[in-house]
């Protein structure tokens, strides 16, 4: 009990972290939320013919726009500052995110979920750059964990929160949308913009005052993003093929199929916590871990010969899933400098949602080429544990970054 009260001691800036991690949950709350949600819909636009396919392609619209705004997010953050940026993208967010609900279009309703995406790229960049800016290592590495502990349990009353919704009307979901007004409401009384150690704020840097601007770390964000597209590209493996590597081992029911995977899907949350009790390890050993636990799960999936098996996979695979995103992000953080950290997270967050969109696609090469569903997942396997191999072979030095005070 001892151990959780210093933990918690530990923590600075409560109300900033308590917003931030709230508020990097929103991308992620506007693919969730709409699952439920897609057959009411299409059956509401049933007289259009097209509706099957413009249904879930309103769905997912948010994930494109993210991957292609993503970068020049990071390139505005870096010039104008985090905080007036991220209060802005958050009202857009619910603005453009309720107005579904007052919509009967479904084109009106792509073009409104296009528009969340150009918010969803400006959150999730800023985000992951606020978390880099407030606290030093250490403190990012207990909000990281902690944002992947709460995540499985958001996710969860999203889902039954959004059921809910659509059950009531077709577009109900959209109003659940709404709790980007509240999350715009901390930000305005708890986010400040911060400074770099030497009291620069971004406007400072940006017009040449008190600090100079370093060179942009191109070698670096190239890294990142390479890394990053091939961690997410895995990371999605599971999440979007797995239903058809159940098939294979004979579990066809969807309900079975959801009843299987539950168990396993908490471990998401031991990852989490391997993260964070490794957070004194070099940041290789970290990359090296989590790459190593999700190849073996996929390659256990794949080489799976029932369900029992199965499962046994799943659990190394999900375990992995849950380093996933916190190692990467506090490595990007890492290696970024205080005036190129928008910028850079901006690129890790469009190769991300780039991972994203092509895994589908590389999981169907792949299965095209070795003949079924399981050898892909085998293929994705070998190349995680492969990355493994590679990244522990390397020998990093770990440099500190500097704390960033209060902007007055």
């Amino acid at each position: 009990m001892r151990s959780v009260l210093d933990f918690f001691r530990r923590l600075s800036l409560v109300p900033q972290g308590i917003t931030i991690v709230v508020a990097g949950f929103l991308p992620i709350f506007a693919i969730v939320s709409m699952f439920p949600a897609i057959p009411a819909i299409i059956d509401h636009f049933a007289t259009d013919p097209d509706a099957r396919w413009k249904v879930p392609m309103m769905v997912s619209a948010p994930g494109l726009t993210i991957a292609l705004i993503a970068p020049f997010a990071g390139f505005f953050v870096d010039r104008f500052g985090r905080r007036p940026l991220l209060i802005g993208a958050t009202l857009l967010y619910g603005i453009v995110g309720t107005a579904p609900f007052f919509l009967d279009s479904l084109n009106a309703l792509i073009a409104c979920r296009l528009l969340l995406g150009v918010a969803e790229a400006a959150i999730l960049t800023i985000v992951n750059t606020l978390i880099a800016d407030y606290w030093d290592d250490r403190g990012r590495k207990d909000w990281l964990f902690l944002q992947g502990i709460c995540g499985p349990f958001f996710a969860s009353g999203v889902i039954l929160l959004s059921g809910a919704a659509s059950s009531v009307r077709w577009n109900g979901i959209f109003m659940v949308y709404a709790v980007a007004f509240p999350i715009f409401i901390a930000m305005l009384l708890w986010l400040f913009e911060p400074r770099r150690a030497d009291g620069a704020t971004i406007a400072d840097i940006a017009q040449g005052e008190k600090a100079p601007r370093t060179p942009f770390p191109t070698a670096s964000v190239a890294l990142i993003g390479g890394v990053t597209l091939v961690a997410s590209a895995l990371y999605y493996v599971f999440i979007i093929s797995g239903s058809l590597a159940w098939r294979e081992v004979g579990v066809m029911d969807p309900a079975r199929i959801g009843q299987l995977t539950a168990i396993p899907s908490l471990f998401v949350m031991l990852g989490a916590l391997i993260f964070r009790l490794m957070g004194n390890r070099p940041q290789t050993v970290q990359l090296a871990t989590f790459f190593g636990l999700l190849g073996i799960g996929l390659a256990g999936i794949g080489l799976a010969p029932d369900w029992r098996w199965l499962v046994a996979a799943l659990i190394v695979q999900q375990t992995g899933a849950g380093m996933a995103v916190p190692t990467i992000i506090s490595w990007a953080q890492s290696k970024l400098p205080f005036e190129h950290r928008g910028r850079g997270m901006g690129v890790w967050t469009a190769c991300f949602f780039f991972g994203q969109f092509s895994s589908p696609w590389a999981v169907h090469q792949a299965e095209n080429l070795v003949g079924t569903m399981q050898g892909a997942f085998l293929a994705a396997g070998l190349v995680g544990v492969i990355a493994a191999i590679v990244i522990g072979l390397v020998r990093a030095p770990r440099t500190p970054t500097p704390t960033i005070a209060p902007a007055e």
